[in-house]
């Protein structure tokens, strides 16, 4: 396994929830991390900015650059894709974490709302995937992770929130898109997936507060992407993985660790998961 130890590790959304929590398990890894995301200023509901994060990072024991960043625009990302390799020396991961979500079906989604969430989740997967192949390439164990489900085509899965769920297939799509067109130059591009929903801000405020109770913590996530992200690059790519599965694969056994409630006796299922 290699190690994240002055390693750069480019994160969008990682102002909170998932994404903080993987820079937070980088950071203590001694890596060199990117918090680029559009908070740069506090919420009044949501907890954390870029600069809130960057500070826990340096406390972990990494290196921060904070970047207010909006996946929609080019021009910021091209900007802050060469402000990190000017700082840090180079790009050696990045992360697609920022997403949107919207779980209405056709006919209750404004088409400016999915032109919303499309723009954030595919096209902003894309366009940040394409601004750090450059760096990637010259980076020793290069990987591209991005949070999305594996493409289950149940007809479950296909009714209640399509709008929302055509975005997310596409972020996936790309990623494994992505794994052929770079395989020859090494870089590894994955996805991954919680097998339980996530108590993040984004399930308590686009789902309800309930959920939380039934959740994990971003905790199991973060672990998960450090397994990935210190695999060997030329050998794991173009896979769809799911947190706890790739966890118990690499051995981890204690599961009670990542529960929102210590005393919730069933996990809520995330969506895209089959039980």
């Amino acid at each position: 396994m290699k190690t994240l130890a002055n390693k750069t590790i480019f994160i969008t959304g990682s102002s909170r929830g998932i994404g903080r929590e993987i820079a937070l398990r980088c950071a203590r890894e001694g890596a060199n991390i990117v918090i680029a995301s559009k908070s740069d200023e506090p919420h009044p509901k949501l907890p954390g900015t870029i600069h809130s994060v960057a500070k826990e990072v340096e406390d972990a024991g990494g290196k921060a650059l904070a970047i207010k960043l909006d996946v929609r625009s080019e021009a910021q990302i091209e900007e802050a894709m060469q402000q990190a390799a000017n700082t840090f020396g180079g790009i050696d991961v990045l992360v697609n974490n920022a997403s949107a979500i919207q779980l209405t079906d056709v006919k209750n989604t404004e088409l400016k709302r999915f032109d919303l969430i499309h723009s954030i989740n595919t096209r902003g997967t894309l366009a940040c995937s394409k601004m750090a192949i450059p760096y990637l390439k010259e980076a020793d164990n290069p990987h591209i992770l991005t949070l999305s489900p594996p493409i289950n085509m149940g007809k479950h899965w296909l009714g209640g929130h399509i709008p929302y769920t055509v975005t997310k297939y596409s972020m996936t799509l790309l990623a494994l898109g992505l794994a052929e067109e770079l395989r020859a130059e090494g870089i590894a591009s994955n996805t991954l997936w919680p097998q339980t929903t996530i108590a993040t801000a984004a399930i308590e405020f686009a789902v309800g507060r309930e959920l939380l109770k039934v959740s994990r913590t971003p905790k199991i996530m973060a672990d998960a992407a450090y397994e990935i992200l210190t695999s060997e690059s030329k050998v794991v790519s173009g896979e769809s993985f799911i947190d706890e599965t790739l966890l118990r694969e690499r051995g981890y056994t204690e599961f009670e660790q990542y529960k929102y409630d210590p005393d919730c006796d069933e996990l809520y299922v995330d969506l895209f998961v089959d039980k």
